[in-house]
């Protein structure tokens, strides 16, 4: 019998094969292995039956830009699966990796930091430490991205292209947290060349960090592009691309999908 979910997923799988041609594609363009491009799912905009969805065919890292809905969510699946373990259900639940890609404010630290793999969105050496902090008291380390803002723009969150050297270098002195890459947005309206120079000046600054001593081989990502312009960040480096309406498309139907935007 074809169910609900069943239709859910094959839709959703539709998606993400259109999406890994075009990154495919990109990637031919760019000399580049499709296989060093991963997707962020987006799913700020979706209910948990489209989340879980989205994890059972294979999109494991989630990412949310509200850190209540990333606590609540991952201590939802976290529970089920625990539950199910408990109960031994012969289905096991996927768990996912989370990933907060939206701007985080300080008091929000604790509720991110039990739960995230990657937090793409640090743009301060407050907000780092207090990652480092929290992070220390757990008991863990948390990776974390740089957030730069490379078309100087005002609404913007991240920090200057100049200043990125001199945060990741206090970095390294707080062992809870671990810079792995930088990350930024493009504006919402810009030509394709104006999101190349954008995207080219992130994979520069990257390329001259790697160089520093205070950098080690974890140092490896640039998460930018969204799905307006995934296939230009691609081209140009992007290691992780943070997608939404394009992978929800058709499959979240009364919802209005957007990928992240106030990052």
């Amino acid at each position: 019998m074809i169910t609900k979910s069943t239709n859910l997923k094959r839709k959703l799988s539709e998606n993400v094969k259109r999406v890994r041609d075009r990154i495919a594609a990109a990637c031919d363009r760019g000399s580049r292995d499709p296989a060093g491009v991963n997707i962020v799912t987006v799913t700020k905009y979706v209910d948990m039956e489209v989340v879980r969805a989205a994890i059972e065919i294979g999109l494991v890292d989630i990412g949310e830009s509200r850190p209540q809905q990333l606590n609540q969510r991952a201590g939802m699946l976290h529970e089920l699966a625990e539950r199910k373990a408990v109960l031994g259900g012969k289905d096991e639940i996927v768990r996912p990796r989370w990933h907060m890609i939206g701007h985080l404010q300080r008091n929000k630290v604790k509720m991110v930091v039990p739960w995230v793999e990657l937090i793409h969105s640090v743009d301060s050496l407050r907000l780092a430490e207090d990652l480092h902090l929290q992070a220390s008291k757990l008991g863990k380390r948390v990776d974390i991205l740089l957030q730069v803002n490379t078309s100087g723009e005002r609404t913007k969150h991240g920090v200057a292209v100049g200043a990125v050297t001199h945060l990741a270098e206090h970095f390294r002195e707080w062992p809870g947290i671990r810079l792995c890459g930088l990350m930024t947005m493009a504006p919402l309206e810009c030509t394709p060349d104006e999101l190349r120079l954008y995207f080219n000046r992130l994979r520069d600054v990257f390329d001259d960090l790697r160089g520093e001593r205070f950098v080690g081989p974890e140092f490896r990502h640039l998460s930018m592009g969204m799905s307006t312009d995934f296939d230009v960040a691609v081209e140009c480096g992007a290691t992780i691309i943070r997608l939404g309406s394009t992978l929800f498309e058709g499959v979240a139907a009364g919802h209005e999908i957007h990928d992240e935007i106030d990052a």
